[in-house]
């Protein structure tokens, strides 16, 4: 295994990037946002800083995962030696299609090319390249030094030795890959996002208030977060997209986004990474939108 490299220096890509690097692999982390890269890099220390605080790494392992991480923001120069190179950009399939063509042009022919979307199609994307046969879905769930979890979905042309190879290689930076075959949304956020958005639905019908819905799901179900707390989490406009993929892939109306989902991303509200979603974050305190921003119908 040689170099590898990470596109994108957002909350995904910094956690890939940190996950692959925290297991002695040398990586790539590309961007063409320089102040993105340095965000990226201070995320990392942060985190890497937690873990030295609870005792789950030593001080050596913190400066060598850190010593691990190159930035670039040439993508052409991030990519060349590598031998997988994973791409974690924002969830919209026009922006992914044209990152995988610059990286079929751009990196070695017998690079792996694997990227990180929560629900797009792996054979489609793959389909924009001249390797379909080195394309793999490697879905990391968020946060990503944190969560075992990550979906390894085969496109349909995807050889089963890259597969193979993705599925040894995630077991080996100490994760758990779960196999899942190529359709909208895949398992995970197939199951997930309709229940955001049915949390919402009832939120907008007045069934109850946000804090009351969350508490619901955390004290009855054992969830560690309330669907609109993880809805904010995970970010808005990132919801939206993921159920606009599966609402136009299955034609199903289970799938259709909410009308307040969709008004919240239009307003700029976007849950965390904006400072106000269902819950504001200003000066990191959290607390509780005014429930008449929400409009019952």
């Amino acid at each position: 295994m040689k170099n590898m490299a990470v596109i994108g220096a957002g909350t995904m890509g910094n956690g890939i990037a940190h996950s692959f690097a925290q297991s002695g692999y040398p990586v790539n982390l590309i961007d063409i946002d320089e102040i993105a890269l340095n965000k990226a890099l201070q995320t990392i220390s942060k985190n890497l800083d937690r873990m030295l605080e609870k005792g789950v790494i030593s001080k050596d392992q913190k400066t060598s995962t850190i010593q691990n991480i190159t930035t670039h923001t040439d993508i052409k120069k991030g990519v060349e030696n590598t031998s997988l190179v994973v791409e974690a950009a924002t969830e919209n399939e026009a922006v992914k299609i044209e990152i995988f063509k610059i990286l079929d042009e751009t990196s070695p022919k017998n690079t792996i090319l694997a990227t990180n979307t929560s629900s797009i199609s792996i054979t489609k994307i793959a389909a924009a390249t001249k390797r379909p046969g080195k394309v793999v879905g490697m879905h990391f769930m968020n946060p990503v030094p944190i969560m075992p979890l990550v979906e390894i979905i085969s496109g349909y042309n995807t050889d089963k030795s890259v597969t193979d190879f993705i599925v040894k290689l995630t077991k080996e930076i100490g994760k758990t890959p779960v196999l899942v075959n190529d359709y909208p949304g895949f398992i995970a956020n197939r199951i997930l996002m309709p229940m955001i958005n049915e949390a919402i639905e009832a939120l907008q019908c007045g069934v109850s208030g946000v804090l009351e819905i969350d508490s619901i799901m955390k004290l009855g179900m054992a969830h560690p977060m309330g669907p609109l707390e993880l809805a904010d989490f995970i970010g808005l406009d990132v919801c939206l997209s993921i159920l606009e993929v599966m609402f136009k892939g299955f034609k199903n109306p289970k799938y259709a986004p909410n009308p307040l989902l969709i008004n919240m991303v239009k307003a700029g509200k976007l849950g965390k990474k904006s400072g106000e979603g269902f819950y504001n974050y200003a000066k990191e305190r959290k607390a509780i939108v005014p429930a008449n921003r929400f409009i019952k119908i």
